[in-house]
């Protein structure tokens, strides 16, 4: 029973989503910026390989040894997630990528079985 546990939850909300579903989902809830073609392409671009990173990543942590380490992952995840930002504020005006990091982006981090954990204050 333990192991089946730990098993369903080892798959990480977000994480059994392929890329281009991944990818849609942030697009779709960019629709309202209303952005060109050519920056609808840039921004699909950028999440793209954000979420092919952040995927290799995970793979190649798993490959090492079973577990990935907790604080390994989360230092990768924000140097990927910092790298796409870079991009995204090249694409985005100052107030669509204010909209992005302060509604948006906490939309589309994989949410916790138990509630989110953490809060116990």
């Amino acid at each position: 029973m333990t192991v089946f546990v730990v098993n369903a939850q080892g798959g990480g909300g977000g994480m059994q989503r392929s890329v281009p579903e991944r990818v849609k989902m942030v697009m779709d809830k960019l629709v309202d910026f209303k952005l060109d073609k050519d920056k609808t392409a840039l921004t699909d671009s950028a999440f793209t390989n954000y979420y092919r990173s952040q995927q290799k990543a995970m793979e190649d942590m798993r490959a090492a040894g079973g577990q990935p380490d907790r604080e390994k992952m989360m230092e990768t995840r924000k140097k990927l997630a910092d790298e796409r930002d870079e991009k995204l504020k090249k694409i985005f005006t100052d107030e669509q990528f204010k909209k992005w990091k302060d509604e948006i982006e906490p939309t589309t981090r994989p949410q916790r079985p138990n509630g989110g954990g953490g809060n116990t204050r």
